[in-house]
């Protein structure tokens, strides 16, 4: 019976989905399990997987192309199953022509005689390559140039099974995959296999991969239109609904790093163990801060306001295709080498597009940070339904005045976008207040 293969929710928020590389061939051989397809969704890459047996019969979606989730996006049948009445269902991809797999598998099956008679001239045509028939084949040669040296791994349409963070790992350390014993599940290639040949000396690219790199294309025309990522719509139809609907107003303070700075440089030279960055002290101290005032941790819910007792602090990573927000779930709970450890790993994979969807969901709070980009002071957008958003510039050593004197101090401008239908001005004040505390005197952060 045949699979219809639909584009899946991969993730909460998706609602539609890019499908980057197809991993099967039409033709393909699929058990329940493979992997399909890596699918762009509104924050990561997520594999789509199949739901059932058979053969890949039928790809529905071009590579590059985005459908809403639930679409059909292909079909898994027998292979001399009749898919037509599916593929009319699709919405005319029937009357489409056959691929040359799905030819294949017709040209197999037993046909009724009109069907026969019709096939027949075709079948013949396709030898002698001369006429019309030329066509598939001859385009079809050059185009499977690049992968027909892959075709030693049988079974998985000319590809070696393997993870797309196996993939990107190989290249990185200039592995060929295609040599790499795979230890997963049906031989599939993961991380510790790539880990592991890399160890053992691994098995260099081959050496078409090497070949000289080809000069960037010159730009021509007055302009080029570029398309949209998943993570760049979902940005844009997110902050359209903040900055317009929500009446904001915003609350700018300056803070005295210089303890924190001085107790970063002590914990420095108790060793690797203590490393921490400016970044993870405030926020650290934006957490404990929250705990002391829930009416900021608090989510606006149009007809109520929730006030949350835990504190799951987003930080808004900057990436290639658009800002992400990981989350440290019960973030005041946890210690500053906590703290840093994990902002470093949410980072990475952020930036790698290999977050979870839990990774990235369930906030009560953001931070965004530009300082280390030498911003002064900016204003963020508050993601809802959170109340409110903090903004941190740039660390700077300025001149003040100190009991009466004249001295340098480090300092840093805080922005804070408050949401006026949850937060007044003066609770968005005593939160500031608390802030400074805890960043001016940061041993209250590490009792």
């Amino acid at each position: 019976m045949a699979t219809k293969i639909f584009m899946e929710a991969l993730s909460p928020t998706m609602e539609e989905g890019r499908l980057v590389k197809w991993m099967k061939n039409e033709g393909d051989a699929v058990k329940n399990g493979d992997v399909l397809a890596e699918v762009e969704t509104d924050k990561a890459v997520m594999e789509l997987v199949a739901r059932g047996d058979g053969v890949l019969r039928k790809r529905l979606v071009a590579e590059g192309e985005s459908r809403p989730v639930g679409q059909l996006v292909g079909v898994i049948a027998a292979r001399d199953e009749n898919i037509d009445a599916i593929l009319a269902e699709a919405g005319g991809a029937a009357a489409a022509p056959a691929a040359p797999a799905e030819q294949a598998a017709r040209a197999e099956a037993p046909a009724p005689p009109a069907q026969k008679a019709a096939a027949a001239p075709t079948a013949a045509a396709q030898p002698p390559a001369p006429p019309a028939p030329p066509a598939p084949p001859a385009p079809t040669a050059p185009t499977a140039a690049a992968p027909a040296p892959q075709r030693a791994d049988e079974g998985n349409g000319g590809r070696a099974k393997s993870s797309p963070l196996a993939r990107r790992m190989a290249s990185e350390r200039g592995l060929d995959i295609s040599m790499v014993q795979g230890s997963g599940p049906g031989g599939r290639i993961v991380k510790r296999d790539i880990e592991q040949a890399a160890q053992a000396g691994g098995v260099p690219a081959k050496a078409p991969a090497m070949a000289p790199a080809a000069p960037a294309p010159a730009r021509v025309g007055d302009f080029q239109d570029i398309a949209l990522t998943q993570i760049r719509k979902t940005i844009a139809r997110r902050l359209s609904e903040s900055i317009g609907p929500i009446p904001t107003f915003y609350l700018t303070a300056e803070f005295d790093l210089t303890r924190a700075s001085e107790m970063r440089e002590a914990m420095l030279e108790l060793g690797e163990a203590f490393k921490v960055s400016i970044n993870d002290i405030v926020l650290k101290a934006v957490a404990t801060a929250l705990a002391q005032h829930p009416e900021v941790n608090a989510h606006w819910l149009g007809d109520r306001i929730r006030q949350h007792n835990r504190v799951h602090l987003g930080m808004a990573v900057a990436t290639d295709d658009g800002l992400i927000v990981p989350v440290i779930f019960d973030a005041d709970r946890k210690r500053l080498s906590e703290i840093a450890r994990e902002t470093k790993e949410l980072a990475k994979l952020a930036r790698e597009r290999k977050l979870k969807p839990e990774q990235y969901t369930g906030s009560t709070f953001s931070v965004s940070n530009l300082g280390m980009m030498q911003i002064d002071q900016f204003t963020a957008i508050i993601n809802p339904p959170e109340v409110g958003i903090l903004a941190i510039g740039t660390a700077e050593e300025v001149p003040v005045i100190v009991n009466g004197e004249l001295a340098t101090r480090k300092r840093v401008r805080v922005t804070m976008s408050c949401d006026h239908r949850a937060v007044d001005g003066a609770v968005g004040a005593r939160f500031l207040v608390t802030l400074r505390r805890l960043i001016e005197n940061p041993l209250m952060l590490v009792y």
